[in-house]
Formats: C-alpha cells, structure tokens, sequence
C-alpha cells in the first residue's frame, strides 16, 4: 500500500496537516472491519502463512480475499484479524483512527449511504 502524497496525480487522497492525529472516537469494535477489505502488499519480511497469501495481476503478492471481498485471514465470528501475531507489517502500520482509518471509513460511509456494492478490484 502506498504511503498517501500530496502530488495531484495520487491514486490515495492527500490527507491534511493533521496526519498522525488519532481520533479517540474511532474503534475498531464499532467498525465494519473496512480496512479487512483493502489489497494488503504482503513484503518478504512478513512471516504470513503462505495458504493466505495470492498473487494480483500485476504478480504482486497480496492476502488473499474470500468470494465476499473479506480478507481471507479475518475471524468472522469476531471480526478480527486471524493471524493477529502474524499480519502483513502494513497491517501492523495501520493505525486505528488515523488519517487512513478515517479516509477509508467515511467513503465506506458514502458508498453504503449511495447505495453503491462493494466491490474488490483485481
């Protein structure tokens, strides 16, 4: 996952001056597990279990998703990562209630208030 720029040809928004700010109001037991269905890069340093893990079309190694979009790692009974001890060092690097938290959890809110399926892109 690429860090966010602020360069105007980004793919990922340009957060504001209040990056590293974490807002207390955001838990993850009050969320739909969003980011359990962002493409996760899995690097070579990461120790995933390999049976979790698939190649994209670009040949990138990513976890894989369940038919439903889910991570396939995710505990559905609790909505919790699986692999815990395990995870993708990116997933080790997202923080609760940060700018990405946030970004990512308001447009879920936008498309499910438009109506709009969600979808996992290739």
């Amino acid at each position: 996952m690429p860090h966010p720029t602020r360069d105007s040809h980004a793919t990922v928004p340009a957060y504001e001056p209040d990056d590293a700010r974490i807002d207390p109001d955001v838990s993850c037991s009050a969320c739909d597990a969003v980011c359990c269905r962002l493409t996760v890069l899995v690097m070579p340093e990461d120790n995933v279990p390999r049976h979790l893990v698939e190649r994209d079309v670009h040949g990138m190694e990513v976890m894989a998703h369940d038919e439903e979009g889910w991570c396939v790692a995710i505990d559905h009974r609790h909505m919790r990562c699986g692999i815990y001890d395990q995870r993708p060092g990116i997933c080790r690097r997202f923080a609760m209630g940060g700018a990405y938290c946030r970004d990512e959890r308001a447009s879920y809110r936008e498309q499910i208030a438009r109506g709009i399926p969600l979808t996992v892109l290739p």
